[in-house]
């Protein structure tokens, strides 16, 4: 499974564009375009690459296949190729001892853990805010899900050694800014957080290497947290005495400190937190809006439903406008990281249009709105989702 060198020029070399697609809000045309190890993706910029998952994808099944997984840079100076005998992770800061692993070494230090979790980007559904906010304009497919192989980064800090007084810990990669003038990629995890067991340092998705643009040789999972955190090609971890104030913290990925993550549209907001946990969210799937389904046939509508680690419970559908609400049946858990698919027999009775929407609880109780919450970054959309077909 793993490559001893990987030579792939992922920033450099896309094909030109093999499609388009208007997505279903103001300046929604975009192309699509192949770029190494990845099948044709939604392109949103190339120079760094911003690259999202055509939503029909998700309805092949639970995982992301990763040649389909969405890709999200911050600086344009991306890696395009690492040797896998020369990587070195290294670890430093308050330690007892600083360190430094090689790739084969990190697969040695313990049992490989693995689970199944979402990766999702702060702006997915950005798009669709009203009115409309500054950033990439993405409609829902910046998340993907997969089955996540490596170590878990408790065991790689146990091994270094912290130090009494250790607040938080601190993530680089191998990416760079193009001046030297504009803050590095840098994110940070609280101490208890950081040595939870199930934040991992992850060499593979889904059985295999992970692709380089999604992080190769080793990125960081954080399980039912936005992608902010998961810092792709993994280069070295720093224990901090105190709370790091760099700009990917104390300034970005930052928002509403209020229970919605909310502001009245237009406001300001009066405090902020750095984004952490998955908001609840379900959609359907297997039916796009202004689809068209058979009068009088049984339908079954498709769709997926996930949240920041506490499991979803029950998915509930309504083709009616949301006036009524059925119980749909849950697929397989696949665990509390993981989307969970859902289905429901929908059989129009007369012609004309029908509002399908869908929502979910987990096992907090916690679903969506009816009405979406804004806030000035366009960070966390939540809502029930609403797909109208016509029934002919």
């Amino acid at each position: 499974m793993a490559a001893t060198v990987v030579t792939t020029r992922a920033g450099a070399a896309p094909s030109a564009a093999t499609g388009h697609i208007v997505l279903p809000f103001q300046n929604g045309e975009r192309d699509l375009v192949a770029f190494p190890q990845k099948r044709p993706l939604i392109v949103l910029t190339s120079r760094p690459p911003q690259l999202e998952t055509p939503f029909s994808i998700f309805n092949d099944g639970p995982l992301t296949p990763n040649d389909a997984f969405f890709v999200r840079y911050h600086w344009s100076g991306i890696p395009t190729s690492v040797d896998a005998q020369s990587y070195r992770l290294r670890v430093s800061g308050k330690v007892n001892v600083p360190v430094q692993f090689s790739l084969h070494e990190l697969k040695q230090l313990a049992e490989p853990l693995e689970y199944v979790a979402v990766n999702q980007c702060s702006g997915n559904g950005r798009g669709y805010f009203t009115p409309r906010v500054n950033g990439g304009q993405l409609s829902n497919g910046a998340m993907g899900n997969a089955r996540w192989t490596g170590v878990p980064l408790k065991t790689v800090l146990e091994k270094a050694g912290i130090q009494t007084g250790a607040v938080q810990v601190t993530f680089a990669g191998l990416d760079r800014p193009p001046l030297e003038s504009s803050p590095a990629f840098v994110k940070a995890l609280a101490i208890e957080h950081a040595l939870d067991g199930e934040v991992m340092l992850a060499w593979a998705m889904n059985g295999q290497d992970l692709p380089m643009l999604n992080g190769y040789p080793v990125r960081l999972i954080v399980p039912g947290h936005y992608g902010t955190y998961w810092v792709k090609h993994l280069s070295d971890i720093s224990v901090l005495d105190k709370p790091y104030d760099g700009f990917w913290m104390s300034r970005a990925y930052r928002i509403p400190d209020n229970p919605c993550a909310c502001v009245q549209p237009g406001a300001a907001p009066t405090a902020t937190i750095p984004i952490n946990r998955f908001n609840v969210r379900s959609f359907i799937t297997s039916l796009a809006e202004g689809g068209k389904v058979p009068v009088g046939s049984s339908n079954t509508v498709r769709g997926i439903a996930f949240d920041g680690g506490y499991g979803i419970s029950k998915v509930e559908f309504s083709a009616d406008g949301g006036r009524s609400w059925a119980d749909a049946r849950l697929g397989r858990d696949l665990g509390k990281y993981s989307f969970r698919t859902w289905t429901m027999p929908f059989k129009p009775a007369t012609r004309g249009l029908y509002s399908l929407k869908v929502r979910a609880f987990n096992r907090r109780g916690e679903s969506q709105p009816i009405i979406a919450g804004w806030n000035p970054a366009g960070y966390m959309r939540n809502v029930v989702e609403t797909t109208t077909v016509s029934a002919i």
